[in-house]
């Protein structure tokens, strides 16, 4: 079975359709790419995977578990599903450390030994723990985007959601975001990545979705979307004929 199913998933803001008949299917191990113009709905329908933002119609299942189902403890499913957002989300209050662990304690209910042992684990990962007592202010962007990553897989997630992860950085602090970005791709993680990188997309992605109004325009590999013998959509045509240069 896919980890993530979207089906016929719809949402308005308003009068406004920000989502329409959106079908789509996250296989273990996966990780897709969802792109496409500003306003197309990217940015929500990630956030639908989790709940963040509620659909008016369709059916989103996350690991077997229906989200409308009224039963469905979301606090708990949303453990399941880490989230990078554009501009990192951290506490601003709470040291780096203090970051890491407070959902483990609070959500997971760890002790907090062990979430501390956990959350070290996972600074020193994306190669931050000497930076485990500052605050987030004291950090650069790509510094907080990269603690922010580790908060997430302090929670031990079975897929991971980017949405537009090196947007709100510098260009030379990029670089560092994806590097931790494409080790867990090659390790296997589940991923969901709403960005413009399209360098990284055809690094490591196995498929891409790009989304035009609301819409699923294409679902395809990732050999396709970029390669030219596919024929593709002359929306998606157009849109990579702007970000890739001839």
């Amino acid at each position: 079975m896919p980890l993530i199913e979207l089906h016929h998933v719809n949402k308005w803001y308003g009068q406004f359709q920000v989502l329409n008949d959106c079908t789509v299917e996250v296989n273990t191990g996966e990780v897709m790419v969802v792109c496409g113009p500003s306003g197309s709905g990217k940015s929500t329908l990630i956030k639908t995977i989790n709940g963040l933002e509620s659909i008016q119609s369709g059916e989103i299942i996350v690991d077997g578990i229906s989200l409308q189902d009224p039963q469905t403890n979301l606090p708990l499913l949303r453990s399941k599903v880490g989230m990078v957002f554009q501009n990192f989300e951290l506490f601003p209050h709470l040291s780096i450390t203090d970051n890491l662990t407070i959902a483990q304690i609070q959500v997971l209910k760890r002790s907090t030994t062990d979430a501390l042992k956990n959350g070290l684990h996972y600074l020193e990962r994306v190669g931050l723990i000497a930076q485990k007592d500052k605050f987030p202010g004291q950090l650069s962007g790509g510094q907080q985007q990269r603690v922010a990553i580790a908060r997430a897989l302090c929670m031990n997630p079975k897929v991971m959601l980017f949405d537009e992860p090196t947007s709100a950085l510098d260009p030379e602090m990029v670089g560092e975001v994806l590097e931790v970005m494409i080790q867990l791709a090659q390790e296997g993680m589940t991923m969901v990545c709403v960005t413009h990188e399209m360098g990284f997309a055809q690094k490591v992605g196995h498929r891409v979705i790009f989304m035009d109004q609301g819409r699923v325009v294409e679902d395809c590999t990732t050999a396709e979307f970029f390669g030219q013998t596919y024929q593709k959509s002359p929306r998606a045509e157009e849109f990579l004929s702007k970000i890739i240069p001839m």
